[in-house]
């Protein structure tokens, strides 16, 4: 199964999670407010989601002349994409990602410890592969799973204080539910939203480096940058928002392992190993 009929499929499990949870947890009414929850927070990410989180991060955006703008210029052109807005963060931990809700409004950003440990090809394919991102629109995807699996968490916690103080519905629909069921549910059913978030979010990495590739005109360079960037990051952690670990081209260290299976990043051997069977 190709990465992109994968996502469309998760998408829809995380999807088909709200609205069950939303109707099961509230009949008719909780479907609407769960599907209410995921329009509104779906709207907030795709239109601010790239300011907040340039911000959140300090990143500073930096003029044609600087080193990184020009490589993202050169890419960009490669790729057929608009020139995205190009920033720096002031972190020593080595570490990139791509926002912005188009590719006419994308931004692409590096940390100081990315520009001063990677070689010129090695930034290249940094570059190619968050450029692949903004290509692929995986910005828009990702921002559209982060916030279904949010609405789903916050469903579930909803039904957590209703069920404390008298149950969600009315005394009819309390007294048919099976009380076993709905804890159940409001324990695994942000587990689930959390593990599909996470497939999607491996499944679009394994294409951007892909994509990336092709845009570079060769998987070495990202290769080499991906270890490089693994090693130099258990060094230097960065401290990451939660939220936001997905969008990075190596998965944040915070010096906590974490299980594949709830990972936003494929295992950096796998991700190679795709990359030379590109050859």
């Amino acid at each position: 199964m190709n990465n992109s009929l994968k996502t469309v499929l998760l998408l829809g499990v995380l999807s088909g999670v709200l609205l069950a949870l939303g109707e099961l947890l509230g009949g008719a009414n909780g479907l609407v407010v769960g599907f209410g929850f995921a329009v509104v927070m779906n709207f907030v990410s795709y239109w601010f989601s790239d300011k907040i989180v340039l911000r959140m991060y300090r990143a500073q955006e930096v003029g044609p002349d600087h080193k990184l703008s020009h490589v993202v210029r050169r890419l960009a052109a490669q790729a057929g994409l608009p020139m995205p807005k190009v920033y720096v963060i002031p972190d020593m931990s080595p570490n990139a990602f791509a926002t912005g809700r188009n590719p006419h409004h994308a931004a692409v950003a590096a940390t100081e410890g990315t520009l001063r440990l990677l070689d010129d090809r090695e930034l290249e394919g940094v570059i190619a592969h968050e450029l692949a991102h903004v290509k692929h629109r995986d910005i828009l995807i990702s921002s559209v799973a982060a916030t279904i699996a949010a609405a789903i968490m916050m469903t579930a916690r909803m039904a957590q204080f209703a069920a404390m103080f008298g149950g969600m519905g009315d005394r009819r629909d309390r007294e048919g539910s099976n009380p076993f069921a709905l804890l159940a549910t409001i324990i695994f059913a942000p587990l689930a939203a959390m593990l599909v978030q996470a497939a999607i979010s491996r499944s679009r990495e394994f294409a951007a480096d892909a994509g990336g590739a092709k845009i570079a005109g060769t998987p070495y360079g990202l290769m080499d940058a991906l270890r490089k960037l693994e090693g130099a990051s258990k060094q230097i952690p960065l401290d990451a928002n939660p939220a936001t670990a997905h969008m990075f081209i190596i998965k944040p260290f915070s010096g906590q392992a974490m299980l594949n299976m709830f990972s936003t990043h494929p295992p950096t051997e796998q991700r190679i190993q795709a990359l030379m069977n590109l050859r």
